[in-house]
């Protein structure tokens, strides 16, 4: 299944029972009843009536992951208010699915019986954990070639070393250092409260110290003076009208794409939220008047991918692709793929802004704060890049359970631009390099890359 969050954190969903490998073999009650391969996820579903299973297959394993409960015809809730979709079509063999929280659908084909590793217990030894944390990897992750990793390689090196006598500690260290060399944030491994994960070397992960930093040296700089200012969504969101020279200009500030309204909100609550704010911000009057727009995403911990191409629709009078989207789909040739699955942005209805647009992006923008701006690359109306680059990961991420109960977090989907190119690892670059929040520039009180936004806006640069 899949997380939003620009970490790999926990997709939460509600247990359901397994079904037989029997039960399943004719459709049953439902017209989606049955069991179902999904293609590029290393993921199979049964659906039962009211009651959908996950299982996480590997070319040498199958566990039973998340589970939700239907809530209508062809939809599911997981435990976290998560909608997922089930569509039936073209004919009774195949089926999509999608999520509220993400963009795209995953296609799925009708199976008769479950795989046989399916019905038979899994050794929880640490060899068997092993193996499955190494072919989640070599069977669903992109990006090995790209980032000079030999994962075939680190088998050999590091399974010699895994035995029967192994401990969680050793074996927690084997898997961090195997995943080491990614460099990827994407990336994860988990045993209770201990994580390792890592981010692209001389950048450094979003947190709540340093939004909340960053959002002060703004205030106090930036939007000084400023003649309008509001926070919204639980301080995730910023919108000045600026003053002085940059009199006639927005900004508008996102440390996240969620995290808008109580811990555990089911998305719509989250896209309520959001559109209120857009609504008070982006107003009839606003949106005439504005002469430019400053989005400000350089701390943006990610989250929806759904909630940014919301926005973007906000940003376009004119239907576009904002990319396109795949999954890899085979668990031996990397370069096999599901095919491309164009994510388009459709003007919204009511007041939009399509005026220019300056975006401040550095390496701490990250997952669904850099697919919201590789959504805006081919905008109507005119984006400047400004900044650094970003993070570098774009991917929802897979959660795959590890039979002795660790977890092993990864990404197996590029995201691409119209030249069928993907920016996971180096990140999408700026037009303008500017630093963003250096040493330097906090000492001397200085916002390099937002003054560039303003004078480019101007016309000046």
């Amino acid at each position: 299944m899949r997380t939003t969050t620009a970490t790999a954190l926990t997709l939460a969903l509600a247990a359901a029972a397994a079904v037989p490998a029997t039960a399943a073999s004719t459709p049953g009650r439902l017209g989606t009843d049955g069991l179902w391969r999904m293609d590029g996820y290393g993921t199979v579903l049964s659906l039962d009536g009211d009651t959908l299973q996950e299982f996480q297959t590997t070319s040498v394993s199958c566990l039973k992951g998340d589970g939700a409960r239907r809530t209508g015809p062809g939809t599911y809730a997981t435990a976290d208010g998560t909608t997922l979709t089930i569509r039936p079509g073209p004919g009774g063999n195949h089926a999509t699915l999608g999520f509220d929280t993400s963009v795209g659908h995953r296609s799925l084909r009708r199976i008769q019986e479950l795989p046989a590793d399916c019905t038979r217990p899994t050794p929880e030894d640490p060899r068997a954990a092993f193996d499955v944390f190494w072919h989640s990897f070599a069977e669903n992750y992109p990006f090995f070639a790209a980032k000079g990793v030999d994962w075939q390689a680190l088998r050999g090196r590091y399974r010699p070393e895994v035995h029967a006598d192994t401990t969680r500690k050793e074996l927690f260290g084997i898997f961090s250092d195997m995943v080491r060399p990614l460099y990827d944030a994407h990336v994860a491994v988990r045993d209770g409260d201990q994580v390792f994960a890592q981010v692209r070397p001389g950048t450094q992960p979003p947190s709540e110290e340093l939004d909340t930093k960053v959002k002060k040296f703004i205030t106090e700089r930036d939007l000084k003076n400023a003649s309008y200012r509001q926070d919204f969504a639980n301080g995730r969101i910023t919108y000045a009208d600026l003053p002085g020279r940059a009199a006639g200009q927005g900004y508008l500030r996102i440390s996240g794409f969620g995290g808008y309204a109580q811990d555990g909100a089911p998305c719509p609550v989250h896209l309520a939220e959001f559109d209120k704010a857009l609504d008070t911000i982006l107003t009839p009057e606003r949106t005439q008047l504005l002469k430019g727009l400053i989005i400000d995403l350089r701390i943006n911990g990610g989250g929806s991918d759904a909630l940014g191409i919301h926005l973007a629709e906000r940003l376009t009078d004119k239907p576009y692709v904002a990319y396109a989207k795949r999954a890899r789909n085979h668990p031996t040739d990397p370069d096999r793929h599901t095919r491309p699955e164009p994510i388009r942005g459709l003007p919204a209805d009511g007041p939009r802004y399509t005026g220019p647009i300056a975006v401040l992006t550095s390496g701490t923008t990250v997952s669904a704060g850099e697919t919201f701006t590789q959504a805006l690359i081919d905008r109507p109306g005119g984006t400047v890049r400004v900044g650094q680059p970003t993070q570098g990961v774009f991917s929802d991420v897979m959660q795959r359970t590890l039979p002795n109960g660790m977890t092993a977090i990864l990404p197996n989907e590029e995201f691409l631009n119209r030249s069928g190119r993907t920016y996971d690892g180096t990140g999408i670059p700026p037009h303008l390099t500017e630093p963003v929040f250096t040493k330097e520039e906090f000492a001397k009180k200085r916002d390099s890359a937002f003054d560039r936004a303003v004078r480019v806006l101007r016309n000046e640069d």
